[in-house]
């Protein structure tokens, strides 16, 4: 699958604050958050942990979920997220190695 977008979401820590975003380079985002240089809120909360993220071909459809992500409840993206990571693990090493 050829892969143009990426909806993320990234946590401080387990059950801690999150943030929803959509990239065109997942990597270099998530380590711009890491360094934290991502995003101001990201920063002021420490937010460094890709803890989900999906993958789109089309930039309009990626940036139509991540509208959806942000108006849902917080108890529906810990669900999201626990689906596939319910020790809310750093994706990032995974994404990050080649």
């Amino acid at each position: 699958m050829i892969t143009y977008a990426y909806v993320y979401i990234m946590a401080s820590k387990r059950n801690g604050t999150l943030y929803t975003g959509v990239t065109s380079d997942l990597i270099m985002r998530v380590w711009q958050h890491k360094q934290g240089t991502g995003s101001k809120f990201t920063a002021k909360y420490q937010i460094n942990r890709l803890v989900f993220y999906e993958p789109y071909k089309d930039i309009d459809a990626a940036i139509a979920r991540e509208k959806q992500l942000k108006n849902w409840k917080r108890e529906w993206k810990v669900e999201l997220i626990e689906t596939d990571n319910p020790y809310w693990r750093d994706l990032y090493p995974d994404i990050a190695t080649p």
